[in-house]
């Protein structure tokens, strides 16, 4: 498998080309850092961007759905789709209002899904689940078949993709570093909060050692 993913017209970077990058050492750190993506398709010439959780393995993201969800019925007949993922690290205050930004890492992913059945639609669902909280899903009640028949998953092979990213200050004109105005960095990163019992827990049962685990790195 090559490092880089093709490039093209599709995915190649043109706004500040400097921060795009088309390798998969670059473009798996962001997917894997995340769980949840938007999807970009069309019907009918109608654009919509809907926010869903994912789960990646290799060069495949897969993604699941009621299976009356107008998403899913759309992109199982092989359409094209576009899916994103942004972290915010930053706010970029400059001295000017023009030259504020942001940090930010991204990946656009571009490829057709289809429909996955039986011991791949479990596995799919398995790696979704363990992208949003790794080891939960053997400690959670397996699927039965009243759910997996209510579940469609899908199997979206990346054809292509690229990451764009901006870290470092401001980068202010020249005559403006004399003003007397404060510019810097305000780092931003995702956090969570301590666990809350379900009111209905059975009384004696410990936090589970997923949560545990995620709590851990706070």
């Amino acid at each position: 498998m090559k490092n880089n993913y093709p490039i093209d017209v599709r995915n190649k970077v043109k706004r500040v080309p400097k921060r795009g990058h088309y390798d998969r050492a670059t473009i798996y750190p962001i997917l894997d850092a995340a769980f949840l993506c938007h999807v970009g398709f069309s019907v009918d010439e109608q654009p919509f961007v809907i926010p869903t959780a994912y789960g990646r393995k290799d060069d495949t993201i897969y993604l699941h759905g009621a299976t009356t969800s107008r998403m899913m019925l759309n992109l199982e007949k092989g359409i094209p789709v576009c899916l994103t993922v942004t972290h915010l690290d930053g706010l970029v205050l400059a001295r000017s209002a023009f030259h504020h930004s942001m940090n930010y890492r991204s990946a656009v992913v571009f490829g057709t899904a289809r429909l996955v059945e039986g011991e791949e639609k479990l596995e799919g669902l398995r790696i979704v689940s363990e992208q949003i909280l790794k080891d939960r899903w053997d400690e959670s009640r397996q699927p039965i078949e009243k759910e997996l028949k209510a579940t469609t998953v899908l199997r979206l092979d990346i054809d292509q993709a690229s990451a764009k990213i901006r870290t470092g200050g401001p980068g202010d004109e020249k005559e403006d570093y004399a003003l007397p105005i404060w510019a810097g960095v305000v780092p931003c990163e995702l956090k969570w909060g301590e666990a809350e019992a379900d009111e209905r827990l059975t009384p004696g049962i410990e936090t589970a050692n997923s949560v545990k685990q995620l709590l851990s790195r706070l």
